[in-house]
């Protein structure tokens, strides 16, 4: 942790906001260098989860989840920002140079979005059995649109039902891989250390011994096939193309789009077995009769109770001097 005493405390509270953005297994996988009102996005690929995004192609949504926030997080204080992608081509883990003008117009639709980045949860339990108005839905599949992704609503039963069975084989599949065994469990913490998938600190060695020594797939399988099937809403986000770009896109899309939900009381949460596998991912995008590159598996709806938020390191270990 650096020291921070002279950081512009505009910049101190919209990345104190950014950090809560949605991350794989909760990885976190982004830093920042702050001078003045200028703030430089990195990926932090020592956060990596090469077994299960060997491309890190969810590292890189991650860090686009992380952008959208930033954005939202300043127009939420009224300050316009300016951001420019990939600005260093010689370096792979600059993402963005985002630029603040406190003088600025910050968009009125980014600011309410700020009211929700506290209020935004991954829901992992059953919903509640109540649709979501197609009007909000459209509202979210404009969302995806505005940041360059598409968002497709699985509406009919049998393809909901074929969805739902490839992420039962991307359950059997992953799970009966050691290694990406021994890699979910690297990421079971103690709520404490501020990262990964939260589990008590009194059963986590177990835990993890659990995961990484016996292939449970059948179970995960059944589990999630059901909450697949039982879920109001199933919506996977695609991108045109498969590239670094691409991805940054889907990770602003996936923000906006979480965030609108929220809007409405809406929360949601992921089913990627299928898009982390290549050969399943071809079958979901065959599926979907789309040319698009699916991203992100999405099931959405309204949840029956209250869950804590998952836990963040403080933003100024993100800082670099």
């Amino acid at each position: 942790m650096i020291n921070t005493s002279t950081l512009d405390p505009i910049v101190a509270a919209i990345l104190e906001a950014t950090v809560r953005a949605p991350s794989s297994h909760n990885t976190q996988p982004w830093r920042f260098q702050a001078r003045q009102q200028t703030i430089q996005l990195y990926a932090d690929r020592t956060r990596a989860l090469p077994v299960s995004d060997p491309h890190d192609r969810e590292l890189i949504i991650s860090c686009g989840c992380a952008l959208l926030h930033l954005r939202v997080a300043a127009a939420g204080i009224g300050v316009a920002s300016t951001v420019r992608l990939w600005c260093q081509p010689d370096d792979p883990d600059h993402i963005a140079t985002i630029t603040l003008d406190p003088a600025g117009a910050a968009p009125a639709s980014d600011a309410e979005l700020d009211n929700y980045i506290e209020v935004r949860r991954t829901y992992r339990k059953r919903f509640e059995p109540r649709q979501i108005p197609d009007s909000v839905l459209d509202e979210l599949c404009a969302a995806a649109t505005a940041e360059g992704a598409s968002l497709t609503v699985l509406s009919s039963e049998e393809l909901r039902h074929q969805t739902a069975a490839l992420i039962a084989d991307g359950d059997a599949l992953l799970w009966h891989n050691p290694s990406w065994r021994r890699e979910l469990a690297q990421w079971m913490h103690p709520r404490r250390t501020g990262d990964g998938l939260t589990v008590p600190w009194l059963v986590a060695p177990f835990t993890q011994a659990v995961v990484r020594s016996f292939d449970m797939g059948d179970g995960e399988a059944a589990k999630d096939r059901q909450y697949a099937d039982e879920s109001p809403v199933l919506a996977v986000l695609t991108t045109a193309g498969d590239t670094p770009i691409d991805w940054l896109c889907a990770g602003q899309a996936l923000a906006r789009v979480l965030l609108q939900a929220c809007q409405h009381g809406v929360q949601a949460s992921y089913l990627n077995q299928p898009i982390q596998l290549p050969e399943l991912r071809l079958k979901l995008q065959t599926l979907l009769g789309d040319p698009g590159n699916p991203q992100i598996l999405l099931r959405m709806g309204y949840p029956a109770g209250e869950v804590p938020p998952s836990p963040r390191r403080h933003f100024q270990e993100f800082l670099d001097s």
